[in-house]
Parts: C-alpha cells; sequence; structure tokens
C-alpha cells in the first residue's frame, strides 16, 4: 500500500527528520516537499545523503494552491505561521502539525501517542506534542493516572540540545561560539510549552494543574531531552516503577529503566525512556524523562501520529535501533 505523503518545511531540522524517517518507511511515498529559503532546489542538493528515488524531487515553495492530492501532510513550520494556511487544506486530506499552532485546538487531537493511541486513530488533524512535553508527560502519565502524585506545584526542570531551537536563519543567536561550553535557562515563567503540559497534566490527573514551575535550558548538544521532575507524593520508588511498567505495558516506545536515564540511549530513534526515585518520608517523588527531541520529540512522534491515522502498524518505520555512540 502507498500512501501519499507531503513535507512542509523541509528545510529545518523536523522537516529534515521527517524526510530521512519517510524515506525510508514501509508504506509512506514522499511525492511533495515545499520550503521556503530551499524552494527550486532538489531534495539531493541539501540532503546529499537522500535515497535515489527521491534525489531529483524538487522542493517547492509553499503555496497552498499548488498542494497536489496527498494523504498525509506534514507540517514542520514555526510557531504562528501554520495556522491559516493549513485551516484551508481540503478536509479530506490528513494533517499532521509538528508546530505549536494546534496544540489543544479545537478539531485537533492531541496527539500523546504513548498515552491516548486510541484517541489519534482515525483522526484526520493531530497536533503533535512539542519535545518537552512528550519527555514530560510520558514520564508523568503513569503517576497521574494511579493517583501517586499531587497534580499542583510540580517542578520541571528541563534540558534541551541546540537542535531543539530550530534550524534558525542568520541571526540565530545558536551557533556553535554562542553555544558550545555554555549553559543558559530560558523562557522563565512563560514558555510556550507550559500551556499543553498543565492541560494534559490536569486531563491525567482530574485535578488542577496550579502552581505548575516550567524551567527548560539549551545545553551544548545537537540532540536531547532530559527531564527531572519533581512531584509531591508518598509513593516509593518501587510503585512509581509498577505503575509505569503496567501503564506501558503494551506500549511500543517507552521503556521504563531502574537507571536514571540518559539523552545518548535515545539518540536517533522513537524511543522514550522514564524512570523514578521517591521518598515518602519526605513526600517527594522524583520522575525523569528521556527523548531525543527530533525523535520522539518531533519527526518520529510524527511518523508514530500518521501511523496511527493511517491504520498502520504504530511501529512502521520506526523500529531503528538508537544511534550509538
Amino acid at each position: 500500500m502507498s500512501i501519499r505523503v507531503g513535507i512542509v518545511g523541509i528545510s529545518g531540522f523536523g522537516g529534515g527528520e521527517a524526510l530521512r524517517l519517510i524515506a525510508s518507511h514501509p508504506s509512506f511515498e514522499l511525492v511533495y516537499a515545499a520550503g521556503e529559503g530551499s524552494a527550486g532546489s532538489r531534495l539531493m542538493d541539501r540532503f546529499p545523503g537522500v535515497p535515489d528515488k527521491l534525489a531529483d524531487l524538487v522542493i517547492e515553495k509553499w503555496d497552498l494552491a499548488a498542494l497536489p492530492k496527498l494523504d498525509v501532510l506534514f507540517a514542520s513550520l514555526p510557531t504562528g505561521t501554520s495556522a491559516e494556511a493549513l485551516a484551508r487544506v481540503p478536509e479530506q486530506m490528513k494533517i499532521v502539525d509538528i508546530g505549536g499552532d494546534h496544540r489543544y485546538v479545537e478539531g485537533w487531537g492531541y496527539g500523546l501517542a504513548d498515552v491516548w493511541p486510541d484517541q489519534i486513530k482515525n483522526r484526520r488533524r493531530i497536533a503533535n506534542p512539542g519535545c518537552f512535553p512528550a519527555a514530560t508527560l510520558n514520564a508523568l502519565a503513569p503517576l497521574l493516572t494511579h493517583k501517586l502524585i499531587e497534580p499542583g506545584n510540580i517542578i520541571i526542570d528541563a534540558k534541551t540540545g541546540i537542535s531543539g531551537a530550530g534550524r534558525g536563519g542568520g541571526d540565530s543567536k545558536f551557533g556553535y561560539a554562542e553555544s558550545n561550553e555554555n549553559l543558559q535557562p530560558y523562557g522563565l515563567l512563560k514558555h510556550v510549552h507550559m500551556p499543553e503540559i498543565a492541560k494534559t497534566i490536569e486531563q491525567l490527573s482530574g485535578g488542577s494543574a496550579a502552581g505548575l514551575v516550567f524551567t527548560p535550558h539549551l545545553v551544548p548538544m545537537t540532540r536531547g531531552v532530559l527531564v527531572t521532575i519533581y512531584c509531591r507524593g508518598t509513593a516509593t520508588t518501587e510503585q512509581c516503577m509498577d505503575a509505569a511498567r503496567s501503564f506501558y505495558a503494551d506500549r511500543p516506545f517507552v521503556r521504563v529503566t531502574d537507571r536514571p536515564p540518559q539523552t545518548k540511549w535515545a539518540t536517533g530513534s522513537n524511543l522514550s525512556f522514564v524512570s523514578y526515585a521517591a521518598d515518602p518520608e519526605r513526600n517527594l517523588v522524583i520522575a525523569m524523562g528521556v527523548v531525543d527531541n527530533l525523535g520522539k520529540g518531533a519527526a518520529g512522534h510524527a511518523v508514530q501520529n500518521a501511523n496511527l491515522i493511517c491504520g498502520l502498524a504504530e511501529t512502521a518505520g520506526l523500529d531503528g535501533a538508537p544511534v550509538w555512540p
């Protein structure tokens, strides 16, 4: 079965990762690619290692009027730039929005695939979670669902690699000289991912996420997200582990590990690692989550969601091992 797909925003890191995964997907056929800065060039000019079957596909300027007939459109555009255009895409064309414009927007499903796969199947509009929410919510979901922690006053300390900030242009502040040997917090108290994290915590727990604190940090590595989450609860470490093992027993991409997870474990994959440490006497539970910000945090998660909405095996095109070292 050949499913015709397109990628808008193929020049960026997320779009490029989607290309890498779709190029070897057993059912997806890439027939359309669009990008602003790269329009007019062939895929092989932008991505020299692309398979021969895609080498001569010309990257087009994003123009809704010139959009061919597709089964699935992957949109990897900066937050704030896709809502108006995607609203005019024909209803019969399925869309997975890797960007942030449609998370918890009416008419769009929230694509937290490892937690809510049944809510994604047969949908036509899916909003991919952000990279920080993917790591955070996968770690918190078992605890919130089993009522092992309080939903309020959760503190999330997050670290991300440089590619999480996007490819950027000539004025990018995330080049080698600015980022190497440097560590910087950003988005304090008002990060764009806070609303979706809070809303999902409330949906999972049935309680209030009041007092949520989320502080991301940029670290000098290319890929990876590590979140360390501080919660209130009297559960033991083993209770948290057991809850996660039960919750993710039949989920193909989540690994529950006794050891604190490392970002290298997920590099180049759609895997999500979760672990826990708890001290009931201190009313403290620490949840940890790791993803590749371009894999589970973006394109891998998007392909997983596309598999679900197309009725394919969830793991199709995604069962490769992580890159090591």
